[in-house]
């Protein structure tokens, strides 16, 4: 329980506590802020109030430092941030510090060092090699052994709310045709859940599965937004390029990894036994996370990630593998989320087969890809403990018109 009022169906009660980085209209300065009800709680000024020690890595203008502090300060500042709020014998020095979220603009949270996007989902992989592989097995020989993976663009990794853009480059209309340049007319949104890396690893020195929680600090979500006729041009041999490089969108809630404890869950059931530094039998990060995607607010999607074949642990397993370091900030991403059924797919070249069945709103309306106008919007709940939901935020998109060349 906590004295601050908080409404039942808050996505950030006191069990979330996920951080961000704010400003408001009388303090222009970014500033790192802990959600919780309808507010948003000054971290740095209170914990230099309260003269903890590593009070200087929260008075910061991004998550950065604070992530690099490592677990022991995470959890020690969870349990100060709880103590602070449960018990009223602190509210008079807490209260100055609580601001209304209403009023606060929300930023990029953290300094992005590298991208990395996965491929983790089998629904998504298979629908996907059905389309640009007809006739052919859906998955590639190397699915099920590997978490596939390719590194994006760090410098375009945006908070919620950044235009979109819609990119221009080259495409193919037909094997007969010529390539023509201009703007994407398939562009596509991608449903993910993000992983943000706090603490660093040494060049040449792989991360162990069960080392996953002391590198790791939370969990945004992503919408990897994809040109799909830049991409079905470019993408061979190399993959993914200016397909996927204009934008890819951030959620600004930044939720602690301790905070998804009662959300962890079995991965599915394999049928290729992974390779011992990818065997997560003994320690499973599979998250029961449901997404939810809108299309200028009509629900279209509800993606179940505890799906995901490949886990974020072995995810990171097999990115360090090689002996890859890690720095603070690393951002990879777990690829679309989808699940079996019509209503669970991530992207809209499942939901439209590629525009050959266009898809229905709820207003009447269809879509194939994505209008000039349109809005996506993508939220993800998660169970905490004693039966409350946990909200990981909302990332949200509005397409606009090309660039003039």
């Amino acid at each position: 329980m906590t004295w601050l009022s908080i409404a039942a169906d808050s996505p950030f009660p006191l069990e979330n506590l996920p951080y961000g980085i704010f400003t408001t209209p009388d303090r222009a300065e970014p500033r790192v802020g802990v959600a919780i009800g309808e507010y948003v709680l000054a971290a740095g000024a209170l914990a230099t109030d309260q003269g903890l020690r590593y009070a200087r890595t929260l008075d910061a203008s991004t998550l950065n430092p604070f992530m690099a502090a490592g677990p022991p300060v995470w959890h020690d500042f969870r349990q100060q941030l709880r103590r602070w709020l449960t018990d009223d014998v602190h509210r008079a020095v807490v209260e100055p510090h609580l601001l209304p979220l209403a009023n606060a603009l929300l930023l990029m949270p953290f300094e992005v060092a590298d991208y990395v996007d996965f491929y983790s989902c089998e629904h998504h992989a298979a629908r996907l090699g059905q389309l640009l592989r007809p006739g052919q097995e859906p998955l590639t020989p190397n699915w099920k052994h590997l978490p596939i993976g390719y590194h994006g663009r760090a410098g375009t990794v945006r908070v919620s709310d950044t235009p979109v853009v819609r990119p221009s480059g080259q495409s193919r209309p037909s094997a007969a045709e010529a390539p023509v340049f201009g703007p994407s007319g398939k562009l596509d949104f991608e449903a993910e859940v993000g992983f943000v890396v706090g603490v660093p690893s040494p060049l040449g020195k792989p991360v162990a599965l069960e080392d996953f929680a002391d590198h790791v600090f939370g969990v945004c979500l992503v919408n990897d937004w994809s040109a799909r006729d830049l991409q079905a041009w470019e993408y061979a041999p190399l993959g993914p390029f200016l397909g996927k490089s204009f934008l890819t969108s951030v959620s600004p809630w930044v939720v602690p990894l301790a905070a998804l404890e009662g959300a962890r869950t079995p991965p599915p059931t394999r049928d290729v036994a992974p390779l011992p530094y990818l065997d997560d039998s003994s320690c499973p990060w599979g998250l029961d996370l449901t997404l939810e995607v809108r299309l200028n607010g009509q629900l279209v999607s509800r993606p179940p990630f505890r799906q995901m074949y490949w886990t974020a642990a072995q995810q990171l397993a097999h990115l360090t593998v090689n002996g890859a370091a890690l720095r603070t900030g690393d951002l990879f991403a777990s690829g679309t989320v989808s699940g079996p059924a019509d209503d669970e797919r991530g992207s809209l070249i499942e939901l439209s087969w590629n525009g050959e069945r266009p898809l229905a709103l709820p207003d009447g309306s269809t879509r194939t890809f994505l209008q000039d106008g349109d809005t996506v919007t993508v939220t993800a709940t998660a169970p905490g403990p004693g039966g409350v939901t946990l909200g990981l935020g909302e990332v949200i998109g509005t397409v606009h018109p090309p660039a003039t060349q």
